[in-house]
């Protein structure tokens, strides 16, 4: 029986990721952690991971980047694996996770659905195919509350493009104060926030006289946290190292 802690156990993705656990059997929740600190279930919430009663195997975190210092402090010191789902980290922490994988295994994606990991994978095969010749762009809704722009996983999709092109392409987030011709060289991210959209990412390959679109659509919160929660439990008992869902797929 996995024992796992949810970081950000009261926020929207906190209560889905319990939910799933709950109707397991390889795995169960032993504390939560988050500034509110209401309870809703049977395992206590503490405010920070340092009260945490009992040391987890596995840390699912759906927080925020500003916890991540403690987190890695806290895994690193009492050996507990990190399922990273937040999204926003910058540069500097993405080297800090790399650097605290060396120590501890560590799941690490900007997008925990098996769908949308599929979809990077189909985008770098069009990629390798249409290279050159088509222009590509990638447009992501959001709901309103989403803080960061562009997404995560519209970074992760571009960057899986840009690597099978040899990253020879630049990004270019704003026309606005573009009056240039586009850029053949250039892929275009697009950030759309509204209402409630669980998250929609296009990826669009754009030629002469045709165009070809890749597309995946999130109808539910769920698909985010299933993942997480399956990476949780692949995670445990495995070596130190930065692990992703292609890991995962492939064992």
């Amino acid at each position: 029986m996995k024992r796992i802690v949810i970081c950000g156990a009261n926020g929207k993705m906190g209560h889905t990721v319990a939910s799933c656990i709950a109707e397991r059997s390889d795995c169960k929740v032993i504390g939560g952690v988050d500034s509110y600190t209401a309870q809703y279930t049977d395992f206590p919430i503490v405010a920070t991971v340092s009260e945490l009663a009992d040391v987890p195997d596995v840390i699912i975190d759906f927080s925020n980047p500003s916890l991540l210092d403690s987190l890695l402090e806290y895994a690193l010191v009492n050996n507990v694996a990190l399922v990273l789902a937040t999204t926003g980290y910058s540069d500097a922490q993405i080297s800090q996770i790399q650097k605290a994988a060396q120590q501890i295994p560590v799941f690490f994606t900007f997008n925990m659905s098996l769908g949308i990991n599929l979809l990077v994978e189909l985008a770098q095969k069009a990629a390798s195919i249409l290279g050159g010749q088509f222009d590509i762009e990638i447009v992501e809704k959001h709901h309103n509350q989403k803080i960061d722009a562009p997404s995560g996983t519209a970074i992760m999709i571009a960057n899986a493009i840009n690597e099978t092109l040899h990253n020879e392409y630049h990004y270019v987030y704003d026309r606005h104060a573009r009056r240039m011709k586009r850029d053949p060289k250039e892929i275009g991210m697009h950030s759309i926030r509204g209402g409630t959209i669980v998250g929609e990412h296009d990826i669009i390959f754009a030629g002469n006289d045709e165009v070809i679109t890749l597309s995946h659509s999130a109808a539910s919160k769920a698909v985010f946290a299933v993942g997480a929660v399956n990476a949780a439990v692949y995670l445990c008992g495995k070596p130190a190292g930065l692990y992703d869902m292609k890991q995962l797929v492939q064992d």
